[in-house]
């Protein structure tokens, strides 16, 4: 009998799927304080664990690429098309938006205050020497800055001159900037919720180059077999649920009298 079982194919033991699901986000969600308004609502319902690793966006995107996170929400439309259209991830889907700004201190040394357009605002403080700090950590932050200053035409001076680069997230960053009465670009969300730590203010906005738009995209499970494939799907489908697209809407009110944030869930997506 022994022998006969000795020739049968020994049965794989089923997969089991965690009960942690990796989230790799912008720093802006977390600082802003959204996912702790969202996270413990999918948390009761699923019994799954969200645990957050909040980087920029260009770092969380680096790892869903190479498979250290089961599901990204990102806010780098540019970057995140290139690897969604390269299989990298799955089901890119519109969250929700909000916009930059180009805050400053108060005295507005490079005389920003009454411009609406972005290029010929951080034009203005290449030409006046204003001091900027930059994340400088690939975040969709840093890239939108980037892009500006190619649009403005500006070649940016050793670091050091009137440039610098924190390294860090948004709400260090705008310490940072604070600290150092100089310019920076800051999603409107975390300004709002860090501002009554601060003396900037916003100088300019309302420009359409300074929309800022969030997506979310599960990992390619082909790329990264050891997925929690299951627990991504869930949350990539939560941020899209009628519920958590109404407590987006709801978040910042209370507080500031305007959501952080607009939901967009089901709405054409243009980016």
């Amino acid at each position: 009998m022994l022998g006969v079982l000795a020739g049968l194919p020994t049965a794989r033991p089923p997969v089991r799927q965690s009960a942690v699901v990796l989230l790799a986000t912008t720093t802006s969600t977390r600082d802003a304080g959204l996912l702790d308004s969202l996270l413990p609502v999918f948390e009761r319902r699923t019994g799954l664990k969200v645990k957050v690793i909040a980087v920029g966006s260009g770092q969380a995107l680096e790892m869903g690429r190479r498979g250290d996170a089961d599901v990204v929400l990102a806010h780098a439309p540019d970057a995140e098309r290139a690897l969604a259209d390269s299989g990298y991830f799955l089901r890119r889907r519109l969250v929700m938006h909000n916009d930059f700004l180009l805050v400053g201190p108060a005295s507005d040394p490079a005389g920003l205050r009454g411009m609406n357009e972005a290029v010929a605002a951080m034009r203005r403080i290449a030409e006046r020497r204003g001091l900027f700090v930059s994340r400088g950590d690939r975040s969709g932050t840093h890239l939108l800055e980037q892009k500006l200053w190619r649009l403005a035409g500006i070649r940016l001076p050793s670091e050091g001159e009137w440039y610098v680069e924190s390294g860090q997230g948004m709400a260090a960053t705008l310490q940072m900037t604070d600290q150092k009465r100089a310019y920076t670009i800051s999603d409107r969300a975390t300004y709002l919720a860090w501002r009554d730590k601060l003396q900037l203010v916003p100088l300019t906005e309302g420009d359409t180059l300074l929309y800022n738009v969030y997506h979310v995209m599960e990992v390619n499970p082909r790329n990264a077999p050891r997925l929690n494939v299951a627990g991504g799907r869930a949350l990539a489908d939560f941020f899209v649920s009628p519920e958590a697209q109404a407590l987006i809407a709801q978040f910042g009110r209370s507080r500031f009298g305007q959501s952080l944030f607009v939901p967009d869930a089901g709405k054409p997506d243009r980016w």
